[in-house]
């Protein structure tokens, strides 16, 4: 009887931990590799799926397409342009991995996701990606040249994987390459790609006060608010090399 107390309670022990423990990389889903090879048999999949999700929502696929990154959120954010004019949330992604701390990628080999304001166009575009699919963020951008930053290949991915990039699943990534495919194919000059390191509200930034990059994270936070008030991206420029955000 002792005996079988005490298995009971270590079990018990071990059963608050496990509820207590989260996991700082997302739990491995039965979706987290695709069964599907090849970028015509993704269309082939994706296309119908998608067009029926976007015009339930009031929008296409092939619409002006505007992606936000959340890095302290592991966070994805869709958004499209809707028939009526602003855009919308289409659907929000949990970052399978990235690499690094909060902060910006400074240097080549830092293993570290960029925080900033990036362009994809049809260029960034690998259907033939050995992750799965990507697209390259184009990091470093003017703003990152003139900080004296470098590196190269920062990508949004498939493969669950990453030194440096954005890494998703692969039923994921299919989902959001052939959303930005559609929208560069329909004219779109490039989808704009703003990665911040958290919701930069007043209370989130408050707490940064201090931290070696708080100043910068002020600067990203302007982008994230204009969108907040209008629901339409920001034109970013590079001024004098600061980030310079025109409603």
């Amino acid at each position: 009887m002792r005996r079988l107390l005490a298995i009971f309670v270590a079990c018990s022990a071990l059963a608050v931990l496990a509820i207590q423990y989260t996991p700082q990389i997302p739990t491995l889903k039965p979706d987290l590799r695709s069964p599907l090879s090849g970028i015509s048999e993704i269309r082939a999949y994706q296309t119908p799926r998608l067009s029926k999700a976007m015009a339930d929502a009031g929008t296409r696929l092939g619409a002006p397409t505007y992606i936000r990154i959340f890095k302290e959120e592991k966070t994805l954010e869709l958004w499209l342009k809707s028939e009526a004019g602003p855009y919308q949330l289409f659907r929000s992604y949990p970052i399978c991995n990235h690499s690094g701390a909060l902060g910006p990628k400074l240097k080549e080999g830092d293993r570290q996701s960029p925080e900033g304001f990036y362009r994809v166009d049809k260029a960034a575009l690998n259907p033939n990606s050995r992750f799965h699919l990507s697209f390259n963020l184009g990091f470093p951008n003017r703003y990152d040249r003139a900080q004296g930053r470098t590196g190269s290949y920062l990508m949004v991915h498939g493969d669950c994987v990453s030194v440096g990039c954005y890494a998703m699943t692969d039923p994921m990534i299919e989902e959001i390459y052939v959303t930005v495919e559609a929208a560069l194919k329909g004219g779109q000059a490039f989808v704009p790609v703003h990665a911040f390191p958290f919701r930069p509200t007043q209370a989130r930034l408050a707490k940064a006060s201090g931290h070696r990059w708080e100043s910068y994270w002020h600067s990203l936070a302007p982008a994230y608010h204009s969108f907040a008030s209008s629901h339409q991206p920001p034109a970013i420029s590079v001024q004098d090399g600061r980030y310079v955000v025109t409603p």
